[in-house]
């Protein structure tokens, strides 16, 4: 017989003890990318280690070593804003890196009760509206766990190997993750796959710590190491991003090379969802734009089909 009590007790502590994890190998891996120099402190002599030691941490954060010893161990409950702030500074962290240190130490306090289930929330009317508006732009929207929840016809059309991969799930809904992983043909559709499948991964990373008791995600992360060794070794480098934008050049079946400008937003829905909406954009006068715009209506086409029909 199941007893839900002791199971409930058991995941709280596997819980900590991944958060114990989590926050002892992303201070580690931030202390070993700073070099001595970097902060100012003298070298001599033959380094064990690379980057920062230890002792070296906890004086530019003013604690003593056997504190920040015990914080980079994972015992991180308790710990005041103003001494993470400490130590996100002394280890250079950046915005999101600090945002995600914070959420680790958010997740390490005692709970008062057993977190609730986070919900899908599906995407409001008004704005598939405002999707469907956009005619010269790829936009779509996306959950944290990276699923592609809604998109217009210009994205969709932009993103159709995905859309038509075997990694979309039984509803047919893309998952960027899954698609960069598990897909081969993504390395043909996104020029510089490195460099898109970090950024994916620092995503991922940004709302493991955000939302820690996501089963949901933690599958996904699950599955995705177990099948995909890129996947292994870049979630092991614990980079985070939160925000993101820039250049993304990509080769598309139907129109050839496209060096697109994206940008991501957030899209308040619920104070228990992550959605972020995405445009991508082609500079005006150039040759993205000219294909952009022909795969524009190349989309449009099967809707204008389905209109006459009507």
């Amino acid at each position: 017989m199941d007893h839900p009590t002791g199971d409930r007790t058991g995941s709280r502590a596997s819980d900590r003890a991944d958060n114990r994890s989590e926050i002892r190998d992303f201070l580690a891996s931030r202390r070993a990318k700073i070099t001595p120099e970097q902060v100012g402190l003298p070298t001599s002599g033959r380094r064990r280690v690379p980057g920062l030691r230890r002792e070296e941490v906890a004086v530019l954060a003013g604690v003593s070593t056997e504190w920040y010893t015990r914080l980079e161990k994972g015992h991180i409950s308790g710990v005041s804003e103003d001494v993470l702030n400490a130590v996100a500074q002394a280890l250079r962290l950046d915005e999101d890196e600090r945002t995600y240190l914070f959420d680790l130490a958010r997740a390490a306090r005692p709970a008062r009760r057993t977190p609730s289930r986070r919900k899908d929330v599906e995407v409001p009317g008004p704005v598939q509206w405002l999707l469907d508006s956009v005619a010269l732009s790829a936009a779509f929207v996306r959950n944290g766990r990276m699923d592609v929840v809604a998109t217009n016809p210009l994205a969709r059309a932009l993103h159709a190997p995905m859309f038509d991969s075997e990694t979309t799930d039984r509803r047919g809904r893309a998952n960027i993750a899954r698609f960069h992983f598990l897909d081969p043909g993504a390395h043909h559709f996104f020029v510089d796959w490195d460099a898109a499948a970090r950024t994916t991964v620092a995503l991922l990373r940004a709302e493991a710590g955000r939302e820690p008791h996501d089963r949901a995600l933690r599958d996904l992360i699950g599955e995705l190491s177990t099948l995909s060794p890129d996947f292994r070794t870049m979630w092991a480098a614990h980079d985070v991003r939160i925000r993101h934008d820039g250049i993304k050049p990509l080769q598309h079946p139907d129109v050839g090379r496209l060096e697109l400008t994206y940008r991501s937003l957030d899209l308040p829905t619920s104070h228990r969802s992550v959605h972020e909406l995405t445009f991508y954009t082609a500079e005006p006068g150039s040759a993205s734009e000219d294909r952009l715009k022909l795969l524009a209506s190349l989309a449009a086409e099967p809707a204008q089909r389905q209109t006459r029909r009507v």
